[in-house]
């Protein structure tokens, strides 16, 4: 069974989703998409389940045929400051507000969201497996934070960032407790596992 075109037939859908939630580093990215109804693409899909050549066609894709699409981002000091959770739906609303189209309603991927303005919203568990909007923002919100990470992981290459995006690896763990973090790591996480 393919992914569903809409929630609400007629009416113009934004669909929002995050990347890098648990990740050690850098920031948490998210992307707002509106889907033009009469373009189809077979190939959208939950980000997590493309290759990264994929990944990228398939962004390029989004880019060129959405009717509207944006990405926000939260730093780690703001994620230290306010919680992963918060900042994930922060990073959704500064996606949401540089959209330059008026629409119904939101779609939003998982069980949770901070109500934007006075839009209605519908929270959709694993809704990038359900609904074309959620993966085309969950295929953008993940390969423009891997453009990024790639971008810092040259300023600070012992972190073997290009590889593992900042996420907890064993390679990233060790190097934090050999060197210690970084500005750019999330200091309310728990960089350093106690060794038993």
């Amino acid at each position: 069974m393919g992914l569903k075109n809409y929630l609400v037939k007629g009416k113009i859908e934004v669909g929002c989703d995050e990347a890098g939630r648990g990740s050690l580093a850098g920031p948490v990215f998210a992307a707002a998409v509106i889907l033009d109804p009469k373009k189809r693409y077979s190939k959208l899909n939950d980000s997590k389940k493309l290759s990264k050549k994929n990944r990228d066609s398939i962004r390029a894709w989004i880019e060129k045929n959405a009717m509207a699409w944006a990405v926000g981002r939260v730093e780690a000091i703001e994620i230290d400051e306010i919680n992963i959770l918060n900042a994930s739906f922060l990073a959704m609303h500064r996606a949401i507000e540089k959209l330059n189209l008026e629409f119904d309603h939101l779609l939003i991927d998982g069980h949770r969201f901070n109500p934007f303005q006075n839009k209605t919203h519908h929270c959709i568990v694993k809704g990038d497996e359900k609904y074309k909007s959620i993966a085309a923002a969950s295929i953008l919100a993940k390969t423009h934070r891997d453009e990024y990470m790639q971008t810092i992981a040259n300023d600070f290459p012992l972190y073997d960032w290009q590889n593992n995006q900042g996420y907890p690896t064993v390679k990233h763990r060790i190097a934090i407790k050999e060197i210690g973090s970084c500005i750019h790591h999330r200091q309310s996480f728990k960089l350093i596992i106690d060794d038993d």
